[in-house]
C-alpha cells in the first residue's frame, strides 16, 4: 500500500507540472461525515505538490440570517486560476444539506440550490475547469468513536463541534441528505466515495482518481462545452434599427423631474437597506451614449456608503485566468447595497465574439451561462436591471467629433471608439441577438433612447424607482406571510 502511494505521488509531481504548462484549472471538493478525515486526505494529496500552485480554503457554513451574499458566492470566487490547483474542505453539500435538515432554508430554496450546483458545475466543466467531486463515508459506529477519541484528548476536543454532534445524533436522516445530494448532481462531475474507515485505501483512491482526471485533459486536450438553450421565460424586444429616438424632455422639466426623481431615489436606497434587498444595475451601450451622464444621476442621490460603481475595462492576466464570470461574481453588492456596472459580463457576446477574443463556442454558450447567473442572482432577492443606452450613428458621430474638437474632453476619444464605430454593423447584429436570448422576466433589458441624453437619464431612473418601490413592496409582503 505505502510503495502504491509513493508512486502515485511520483506521478502526481510530474502530472503537476504538465497542468500548469496546459493551464488547466483544478478544483477538488473533499466532503463528507465530521470526523471522517476530510483534513488528513488533504494533508496527504498536498504532501508533496508544489505549494505555490494549489490552496485549501474551508467555507465555514455560514448561518442563513448572517449571510449577505448569494448562496454559491464563497465557490464562485474561490475558483482557482489556470494552471492551479483549489481543495475545498467542505462545500456547496455541506452548505446544502446542513440548512435544509436545520430548517433554514425551505425545500423549495433547496431544490433551487441544487439546481444552481449543477448550473455552476456545468460552467465550470464547460469552461476547461476539472472538478473532481469526493465524499469521505464512515458508518455511525465508526464516526462515534472517533468523536470520543477527539472530545477526550484535551489538545483535540475543541474540534468537536455541537453541529457534529448533532449529525451523530441524527446520522440516518444526514446519510439519507447526503445521497439523495448526491444522485441531483452528478451528471457534469460525479460524486466519488471513499471508505473513510480505510485511510491508506482512500488516500490511494483520491490519488488515483486525481491522476486519471489529469491524465484524460492532457490527452484529450481542454474541455470546450457545446453550447444549449434552456427555456428562460423571455420579454420581446425590439431590433435596435426599429427603435424610436426622437423621445426628449424640455430643460425646464427635466431640472424639475430631475429633482423629484433622485430625492425619491434617496428615500428607496434607505428602505432598501433596512429591508437588505440588493440591487445590481448594469450598463452597456453605444461609445458616447452618455452612460457616464446616467450613471452619475442615479448615484447622486445615494447614500456613498451603501453603493459602488463598477467600471469594467478589458479583464487583467489574473481575471482572464479565471471562468470569465469570475470577476463579476467579485464584484456583487451586499443585501442592502447597490452596485452599478458601468460594462458587464455581456462583453463576452459583443467585444469578446466580435474581437476573438473567445471562440464560437464560448459566446454561443454564454447567453445561457448568463441567464443562469441573473438567475442565481434574482433567486437571492436581488433586482437586476439592465440598461441600453441607445443612440444612431450620427449622434455618436457628432459626439465624438466634439469630444476630438475640444480640449478638455480628448480623453474621453480613443482610437479604439473609431475602430469599433466602423464595426457599426457587426455589433449591432450582436447586441439585437443579446437582447432577444437575454431579455429574461426576472432581469430585463431596458432600452434607452438616448440622442436627448436629459430624457435618458429622466427615463433611467424612473424605471429603477419603479423596480426598487416594486421589490420593497414584494419583500413588506413576504415578511408578512413569513
Amino acid at each position: 500500500m505505502a510503495e502504491d502511494i509513493r508512486e502515485l505521488r511520483e506521478q502526481l509531481i510530474a502530472r503537476q507540472q504538465k497542468i500548469r504548462e496546459a493551464k488547466i484549472p483544478i478544483l477538488i471538493l473533499v466532503e463528507g461525515w465530521a470526523a471522517a478525515g476530510k483534513g488528513g486526505l488533504i494533508k496527504e494529496l498536498i504532501s508533496e505538490m508544489d505549494p505555490r500552485f494549489y490552496n485549501v480554503l474551508s467555507p465555514a457554513v455560514v448561518p442563513e440570517t448572517e449571510m449577505r451574499y448569494p448562496f454559491l458566492y464563497p465557490y464562485a470566487t474561490a475558483i482557482p486560476e489556470n494552471g492551479k490547483v483549489m481543495f475545498l474542505d467542505s462545500g456547496w453539500m455541506e452548505s446544502c444539506v446542513r440548512k435544509i435538515l436545520s430548517h433554514e432554508i425551505t425545500r423549495p430554496e433547496y431544490r433551487r440550490r441544487v439546481r444552481q450546483v449543477n448550473e455552476f458545475e456545468r460552467q465550470l466543466r464547460d469552461g476547461g475547469y476539472i472538478v473532481l467531486k469526493l465524499f469521505l463515508d464512515i458508518d455511525r459506529k465508526e464516526q462515534m468513536e472517533r468523536l470520543l477519541a477527539l472530545q477526550e484528548n484535551p489538545d483535540t476536543e475543541w474540534r468537536v463541534t455541537e453541529e457534529d454532534r448533532w449529525q451523530q445524533r441524527e446520522y440516518k436522516r444526514f446519510r439519507e441528505a447526503y445521497d439523495e445530494f448526491m444522485e441531483e448532481t452528478g451528471e457534469a462531475a460525479p460524486w466519488h466515495r471513499l471508505d473513510g474507515s480505510k485511510r491508506k485505501d482512500a488516500v490511494r483512491e483520491a490519488l488515483r482518481l486525481l491522476l486519471e482526471k489529469m491524465d484524460g485533459v492532457l490527452s484529450a486536450g481542454r474541455y470546450n462545452g457545446d453550447p444549449f438553450e434552456e427555456e428562460f421565460p423571455l420579454l420581446r424586444m425590439p431590433r435596435l434599427k426599429d427603435v424610436d429616438l426622437s423621445p426628449s424632455i424640455e430643460d425646464e422639466e427635466y431640472r424639475k423631474e430631475l429633482k423629484k426623481l433622485q430625492s425619491r431615489l434617496s428615500e428607496l436606497h434607505n428602505v432598501i437597506y433596512r429591508k437588505k434587498i440588493p440591487v445590481v444595475v448594469c450598463y452597456e451601450g453605444w461609445d458616447a451614449a452618455g452612460k457616464g451622464g446616467n450613471i452619475r444621476r442615479i448615484a447622486y442621490p445615494l447614500d456613498p456608503r451603501g453603493f459602488d460603481v463598477m467600471p469594467i475595462a478589458s479583464p487583467e492576466p489574473h481575471e482572464l485566468a479565471r471562468q470569465y464570470l469570475w470577476r463579476f461574481w467579485t464584484r456583487l453588492p451586499r443585501t442592502g447595497h447597490i452596485t452599478i456596472f458601468d460594462r458587464t459580463w455581456y462583453g463576452r457576446v459583443m467585444v469578446e465574439r466580435l474581437e476573438g477574443f473567445c471562440t464560437e463556442k464560448d459566446w454561443k454558450r454564454a447567453y445561457n451561462e448568463i441567464n443562469e447567473f441573473e438567475r442565481q442572482l434574482t433567486d437571492w432577492g436581488a433586482v437586476v436591471l439592465k440598461f441600453w443606452i441607445h443612440i444612431d450613428p450620427d449622434t455618436q458621430l457628432a459626439r465624438f467629433t466634439d469630444r476630438q474638437n475640444t480640449p478638455e474632453k480628448q480623453w474621453k476619444i480613443t482610437d479604439e471608439d473609431w475602430r469599433n464605430r466602423e464595426k457599426w454593423p457587426q455589433y449591432e447584429v450582436a447586441v439585437d441577438e443579446m437582447l432577444q436570448k437575454t431579455s429574461t422576466e426576472n432581469a430585463p433589458w431596458v432600452i434607452i433612447e438616448s440622442n436627448d441624453k436629459k430624457y435618458a437619464r429622466i427615463k433611467a431612473l424612473k424605471v429603477l424607482i419603479k423596480a426598487l418601490e416594486k421589490a420593497c413592496e414584494e419583500k413588506s409582503r413576504k415578511d408578512m406571510e413569513g
